[in-house]
């Protein structure tokens, strides 16, 4: 069975840092990372390829840093200067299939990030 198992999610004030990681259980050609706000649609934040080419919904450029230990399988989503309004659930994601780095077959449970002002 697939698993992709997250931690890192929490409640921080405006303007600090969390930083989410994933680690899977398969090799994967592609991770990355959703989030879905209630009352929202779910939203794809960031993406890291097998050859390290990112990207990132335009709302987090230049907050978050998506990066991958591939020895581990395991992405990280750093986040910095947090704002309110990216409290959401974030979920991982992950793909083995050769495909676009944005399709995904596999999902985590999910971890609550909480930002306060």
């Amino acid at each position: 069975q697939v698993r992709l198992l997250e931690s890192g999610g929490g409640s921080v004030q405006a303007g600090r840092s969390l930083t989410l990681s994933c680690k899977a259980s398969i090799v994967t050609y592609c991770m990355g990372w959703f989030r879905q706000a209630p009352g929202k649609e779910r939203e794809l934040v960031s993406t890291i390829s097998n050859i390290g080419t990112t990207t990132y919904a335009d709302s987090v450029k230049g907050r978050f840093t998506i990066s991958k230990d591939y020895a581990e399988d395991t992405s990280y989503l750093q986040m910095n200067s947090l704002k309110p309004e990216d409290t959401a659930i974030y979920f991982c994601a992950g793909e083995s299939l050769v495909r676009p780095c944005s399709e995904f077959h596999y999902f985590g449970q999910g971890t609550q990030v909480t930002v306060s002002s």
